[in-house]
């Protein structure tokens, strides 16, 4: 089953490491990536932030960074096309050896924060012991199954688990003291408080056992699946 993984990885581990860390401000957003060859890729890339010219003093300056070239200059940020030549090991191995698909990454502050769509669990698994083998700082932050039950993952929450849920958090059901009962949220949903209770009780099975499969991918086992 497709799994969508991120990855929290250094900067000095990564691309972009001497200009995250001289401009700490910038954010960086990669819309696409793609495999250049076995040893770089080939990203555009959005920067935004307030010193945008020491951005691209520190960018020309950067050996991670070669054939960088600004294709857009608007109010709101700067777009670029460049090669990440060093230090991109994780997203090599992800990309060429099992498939994965980059659906953001994010960088700001020398640290990145990449979203990654493997073909299955034990993909993100074997990732996580490349980057343990070489002794990189990779760390799975976020992980959940795409099931077609829950229209493509809701943290491991069905549909009507996350409106519940939802409902409940908005309500004020969770605060102490509650700022609502379960009749309240039963009744805001328009469903019988038999339905709620039912819904509240999976989704919260299904957070929990989403949060806690990040650990079992950290230790190569297989983790729980939506209910």
């Amino acid at each position: 089953m497709s799994t969508i993984a991120q990855l929290g990885v250094p900067a000095e581990e990564f691309a972009l490491r001497g200009t995250l860390s001289r401009v700490p401000d910038v954010t960086v957003e990669a819309e696409r990536v793609v495999a250049h060859d076995e040893e770089r890729v080939m990203p555009f890339v959005w920067a935004a932030g307030d010193d945008l010219a020491a951005f691209e003093d520190a960018l020309a300056e950067d050996p991670s960074v070669e054939n960088e070239r600004r294709l857009t200059d608007l109010p709101d940020g700067r777009f670029y096309r460049m090669e990440w030549v060093e230090s991109v090991e994780v997203l090599l191995h992800s990309m060429t050896e099992h498939g994965a698909a980059v659906l953001k990454a994010r960088g700001q502050d020398g640290r990145w924060h990449l979203r990654i769509l493997f073909s299955d669990r034990a993909a993100v698994s074997q990732t996580h012991e490349f980057c343990r083998d070489r002794d990189l700082g990779a760390d799975v932050e976020q992980i959940h199954e795409l099931d077609s039950r829950d229209g493509g993952g809701r943290h491991g929450l069905t549909a009507e688990q996350y409106e519940a849920v939802t409902a409940a958090l908005e309500t004020g059901y969770y605060e102490v003291p509650r700022g609502a009962s379960a009749r309240d949220v039963a009744d805001e949903l328009d469903i019988s408080h038999q339905a709620l209770s039912e819904r509240l009780r999976r989704g919260h099975g299904n957070l929990v056992a989403n949060a806690l499969t990040v650990d079992a991918v950290r230790d190569g086992e297989d983790g729980p699946v939506t209910q």
